[in-house]
């Protein structure tokens, strides 16, 4: 069976920087590591589009959201990646999150959220710790809104405090990196796996 994942990148940066983006190579790296459990994995750089602030699936004019929503909602795996900024998630994935928080509202004809069924991880990077509080940050919020966690569902990398070593820059990926990329891509296919097989119930079931 073959599963879809779709890797949001919440990078501050657009495709047109000059630099390359740290998340995106984590990204990048996740996806490969899905591949021999047959997940396609596309990807989306949400800084190129216009996402609208708001907390509705569609806010009207000009709004990119409705047409990642439905992507988010095709795929059977959802990646949140995010650099760490001020020890919290880019502004970028916040935006994200606050547009999924209608899926609290947004039911399907069994009384589930749209989102159910779902499988999320998250993958982050930055210079300096807050990995930790990231990932909580966005398990919390995924789980609110409708999607399933996975043992271990996070893969990170933070350079040394003070540093000026992006990950992006690291000539090796470090063994205990490519150890968790590994970890995070099979317990997260197992899990989409499992879901897409038998789905979670509905209401009067």
């Amino acid at each position: 069976m073959t599963l879809t994942a779709l890797a949001l990148n919440c990078t501050l940066k657009t495709k047109a920087a000059t630099d390359p983006s740290s998340t995106e190579r984590m990204l990048r790296l996740l996806a490969e590591a899905m591949e021999p459990y047959d997940v396609s994995t596309t990807f989306i750089q949400l800084a190129d589009h216009d996402i609208k602030p708001g907390v509705t699936s569609d806010e009207g004019e000009g709004d990119a959201w409705p047409g990642i929503r439905r992507k988010i909602l095709d795929a059977d795996i959802l990646v949140m990646g995010t650099p760490i900024w001020m020890g919290q998630p880019s502004s970028v994935c916040k935006r994200a999150m606050e547009r999924m928080d209608a899926f609290l509202e947004e039911k399907d004809d069994k009384g589930r959220m749209v989102s159910y069924g779902r499988v999320a991880a998250v993958a982050v990077v930055g210079n300096e710790d807050g990995a930790h509080h990231v990932s909580a940050e966005l398990f919390q919020a995924l789980n609110d809104v409708g999607f399933t966690i996975p043992a271990n569902a996070v893969t990170y990398w933070v350079g040394e405090a003070m540093g000026s070593v992006n990950f992006v820059d690291l000539k090796e990926i470090p063994e205990v990196v490519q150890s968790t990329l590994d970890l995070v891509a099979r317990n997260t296919a197992h899990v989409a796996r499992l879901l897409k097989e038998k789905a979670y119930p509905g209401e009067d079931e």
